[in-house]
């Protein structure tokens, strides 16, 4: 199975669980991969006929921008649920970091995969 990926996608949002972080809006770095048959659109060279990575990074930058989860795990896991059930994908691997978070430490984060992975 092929696979259509997004990386770095950088969105302000609330996440945190202490109250001066439900204040601020703070910004999270999303990665996807997601399973998709990639060989008719090869073939057509046509859009439609492919998982569209730009209506995909679109939904997940304005669900994530309107949303306010305490933690990185929720939002990842809605983060994958909307992929999957809105996009027709069997696979996602969804990574949410959040730079800053842990003084000394570049970024942290939850990496989930839902459904069935492609071999």
């Amino acid at each position: 199975m092929d696979k259509i990926f997004l990386n770095e996608l950088k969105v302000d949002t609330t996440i945190g669980i202490w109250e001066w972080e439900r204040r601020i809006r703070q910004t999270v770095v999303i990665d996807l991969e997601m399973s998709a048959d990639v060989a008719t659109a090869a073939t057509t060279d046509d859009v439609a006929d492919t998982l569209n990575y730009k209506s995909v990074a679109k939904r997940v930058q304005d669900f994530v921008a309107g949303s306010s989860f305490q933690l990185v795990e929720t939002l990842a896991e809605r983060i994958a649920e909307i992929i999957r059930d809105e996009f027709d994908v069997a696979w996602v691997k969804v990574r949410v970091n959040k730079p800053g978070a842990i003084r000394g430490s570049k970024d942290v984060g939850v990496l989930i995969e839902r459904g069935v992975r492609p071999d």
